[in-house]
């Protein structure tokens, strides 16, 4: 592991001089390239630096006390001595974590996919929530957000939504969001006051690049078709829906939101794309786990990942058994501690595996 690391650190000096160098600079895209790859090296190469130093205190300590000291200050080297022993596992920790394969797709915007699932009106209306949730989550981050398809529900429910979040690594934070997200409360139209539960279906898929996946079009059919619902006066009045239809997998994506059908086509393909790729990432995904078992999964979206108990308001997380009293402040897109331990988890369960191998 050390001469790995050592590997690294050769090679992101080499990498940092090379960076301003004028030749190099000229070619912007080799410049780009080595840019992301000295920053992907900044961590790993910072944290195993750190441990470095760290040993060297410690050596640097044990020689000290060898010497003829005086007591106060025999202490003070002892105190410093047994911080710096403090830190070393830790660091090591840190290194391994950092060590681990990274996701390719870590870095990627997403489109996400939220779908009620058993509950019906009251489905809908969580799956709203749930769209907001995410949108509030992104607005926390600094992420954008952009809506792709939605079919509504007629009581300010959604039967479906699909939008993108745009932004450094959120793919990385939202990944382990795909699965069944359980509703408990009481419904608006339920006169009784008896508490009922929903489901809803959430997809995170990182969004796939023309070079990720080839799209070849003529093994799609558009069809176009007048929008129905809200949307203005052209909504019905002009053949600005598209449907997206790919013959060999029979995936089908409607896109009806954008009033230009240019706008919708480019959406529906884009949307398109990135199912295909999810496909065949899941299918990658499987063949991993009939070797390998981690503890928190990424993309089976008939799991039941979670449960929103109104009222008690509380979140229970069922990979990892974390619950939260505070539902409101998740509602609103307070995700952060959610989404850390699941990701704490992950890797553990993954530094196991590379552990025993």
């Amino acid at each position: 592991m050390f001469a790995q690391l050592e590997d690294l650190v050769t090679k992101y000096e080499m990498i940092g001089e090379q960076i301003s160098q004028p030749d190099i600079i000229a070619d912007q895209e080799r410049w780009q390239k080595l840019m992301k790859e000295h920053s992907d090296l900044k961590d790993i190469v910072e944290k195993y630096l750190e441990y470095k130093k760290t040993l060297e205190a410690i050596d640097e300590g044990l020689m000290m006390l060898e010497e003829n000291l005086d007591d106060d200050f025999r202490e003070l080297v002892k105190e410093e001595l047994a911080e710096n022993k403090k830190k070393v596992d830790p660091l090591q920790n840190e290194i391994k974590l950092l060590l681990l394969p990274k996701d390719p797709n870590d870095e990627k915007n997403v489109i996400v996919e939220i779908r009620g699932g058993a509950g019906g009106d009251e489905a809908a209306l969580f799956a709203a929530d749930l769209y907001r949730m995410y949108c509030y989550y992104a607005e926390n981050n600094g992420w954008k957000t952009e809506l792709m398809s939605v079919n509504e529900s007629g009581i300010g429910g959604f039967k479906e939504v699909i939008f993108m979040i745009k932004g450094q690594g959120a793919y990385s934070k939202l990944k382990y969001e795909s699965g069944v997200h359980r509703v408990q409360r009481i419904p608006a139209t339920e006169s009784g006051g008896r508490i009922h539960t929903s489901t809803v279906t959430v997809a995170i898929m990182p969004e796939a690049e023309e070079l990720d996946v080839e799209l070849n079009l003529n093994d799609v059919r558009i069809d176009v078709f007048r929008a129905s619902g809200n949307g203005g006066q052209c909504v019905n009045t002009t053949d600005s829906a598209v449907r997206a239809t790919h013959i060999p997998t029979g995936l089908t994506v409607s896109c009806q939101d954008e009033k230009s059908q240019l706008k919708n086509k480019d959406k529906a393909l884009k949307i398109l794309r990135t199912r295909l790729y999810d496909m065949e990432q899941a299918k990658q995904h499987a063949e991993l786990a009939a070797e390998k078992k981690s503890q928190v999964g990424t993309g089976d979206r008939s799991e039941r990942i979670r449960t929103y108990n109104f009222p008690q308001g509380r979140v229970t997380d069922h990979r990892v058994g974390l619950t939260l009293h505070k539902l409101d402040q998740v509602l609103d897109g307070d995700l952060e501690e959610i989404i850390s331990t699941l990701t704490t988890v992950d890797q553990t369960e993954k530094l196991k595996l590379v552990t025993n191998e």
